[in-house]
């Protein structure tokens, strides 16, 4: 956690820093495409308020993930989602809000692409997020075993070696390729002392089953100890 709030903090400096910048310094240069511009456009968004607002919406974006680090201090379960979520949001809409501002005769085309921009990475952002986020679980027959959702796949049970019940999951040490979020890790992670693994883990829920299969390692927990405890009765007949 102390990581990830000091990570947090560097973000929050840096778009107070920016913005700072931009409207005490006259930094236009900072902000995307001013510089490219010709003179007479850039005194017209300098005149509109065009480069002040934008270095408003920085230090606003800024303050606005100040007061919401604390939750970091609570036992809100979705801090890191909360967090990310208004970053994304009052950026991409102050973004739309500042094409008022743009050159006017630009201003309409300004006001389609920063929509557009919003509606693809917002439904990008929540499509992805809906998908990484959904169930899983261990689906078994004879001679397989399955996990379902994304990232899962289907293994034959003769390639199990070892199959662990943990108290708790180890420490992990980097995501590779998957979902690290505050409820829910799944996807590709380096765990210490284990190596590169697949991890499809709900940090809240405990024990962890631990599966070295030939080439591969897995951590996984189901939604209540008892589910988990199951998956280890079935996985471990196959060892």
């Amino acid at each position: 956690m102390i990581v990830l709030i000091i990570v947090q903090l560097i973000i929050i400096l840096l778009f107070l820093f920016l913005g700072w910048l931009v409207l005490s310094r006259n930094a236009y240069y900072l902000i995307s495409g001013f510089s490219t511009r010709p003179k007479e456009e850039q005194e017209e968004l300098i005149q509109n308020g065009s480069v002040q607002n934008t270095g408003k919406l920085l230090i606003a974006t800024g303050v606005g993930m100040l007061v919401l680090l604390p939750l970091h201090l609570t036992s809100f379960a979705y801090t890191m989602e909360v967090q990310f979520g208004f970053m994304l949001v009052f950026l991409l809409g102050g973004t739309v809000y500042l094409s008022k501002y743009e050159v006017a005769r630009k201003q309409k085309r300004s006001y389609l692409i920063s929509s557009s921009l919003f509606v693809i990475v917002m439904g990008f952002v929540v499509g992805l997020y809906t998908l990484g986020t959904q169930d899983y679980e261990i689906k078994f027959t004879d001679d397989t075993f399955e996990i379902t959702g994304m990232y899962g796949d289907k293994w034959d049970r003769s390639t199990i070696q070892t199959v662990k019940l943990l108290d708790e999951m180890p420490p992990v040490t980097r995501k590779n390729n998957g979902f690290g979020l505050s409820t829910l890790s799944k996807g590709e992670f380096t765990v210490e002392g284990y190596g590169k693994s697949l991890l499809f883990v709900r940090k809240q829920s405990s024990p962890i089953v631990y599966i070295e299969l030939a080439d591969e390692k897995i951590f996984i927990n189901g939604e209540t100890s008892e589910e988990t405890k199951d998956w280890y009765e079935q996985l471990k007949t196959s060892e």
